[in-house]
């Protein structure tokens, strides 16, 4: 374990033992974290991020720094993470502070400019924000909003919004999904076990097909247990179409 120490030089093993300790370590600080730290980058989400990047890439890159240290301060950062986080649901004002309130920039077709400066974004950024969401026209949208995690959500009047069945009330079929439950072979269990079937239950499904599971590409079931085959030969007809 000497090469978690810092040392004058480095052989290339311990150089790729520091590597494969540092990939391994943040893989399971990242899953403490939990999804969120991840899926949003809010205030205390960049704090943590920016302050990791720079604790373990150092060591990573001077043999005189040990990644000991660096370990222990990590740990340290995401128990503070974690009690930040745990106080945030607590304490209302702390939950203020790191996840405040939405801004309305945009109500009823009209910019509302004294909330733009106090989101510190510019009328360019929002109008291709807008764009984003194939709006051509401000005056159509009811209500931009500019949320915490640094996107803006975008609502249209309902004169302009897409009609539905349900405005027509037409009678639709209810929705139904699909998931992958063979692939390259390979059968998810987790799938099967969730449907409460077995691989004598899958097989029975794909026989139809003439195929065996390990020669099945892709097979996917939906919520009504119907499983749908796909050989290959889909993406054959594709290529010779074009």
């Amino acid at each position: 374990m000497d090469f978690l120490e810092s040392k004058e030089t480095l052989t290339t093993i311990e150089w790729i033992l520091r590597g494969v300790v540092s990939f391994v370590f943040l893989l399971l600080v990242t899953k403490i974290m939990g999804q969120r730290s991840i899926s949003q980058l809010r205030l205390l989400d960049f704090i943590i991020a920016m302050t990791l990047g720079n604790i373990i890439a150092h060591p990573l890159s001077d043999e005189q720094l040990g990644l000991k240290g660096s370990m222990i301060t990590t740990i340290v950062l995401i128990v503070l993470y974690i009690a930040a986080t745990w106080l945030s649901l607590k304490w209302p004002f702390f939950k203020h502070y790191l996840d405040p309130s939405p801004i309305t920039l945009v109500k009823n077709g009209v910019i509302q400019f004294q909330n733009l400066s106090k989101a510190r974004i510019s009328i360019e950024f929002l109008f291709s924000e807008i764009r984003k969401e194939k709006v051509e026209d401000i005056q159509k949208v009811s209500l931009a909003i500019w949320e915490p995690g640094g996107t803006i959500s975008v609502f249209t009047d309902t004169q302009y919004q897409p009609v539905t069945p349900a405005d027509l009330k037409l009678a639709t079929q209810p929705f139904v999904l699909s998931r992958p439950i063979i692939i390259d072979g390979k059968v998810d269990l987790s799938v099967l076990q969730e449907l409460g079937k077995d691989l004598l239950w899958l097989n029975t499904k794909i026989e139809p097909a003439k195929m065996k599971i390990r020669d099945v590409i892709l097979a996917t079931v939906n919520d009504n247990e119907n499983v749908k085959v796909y050989s290959g030969l889909e993406k054959e007809k594709v290529k010779n179409s074009k």
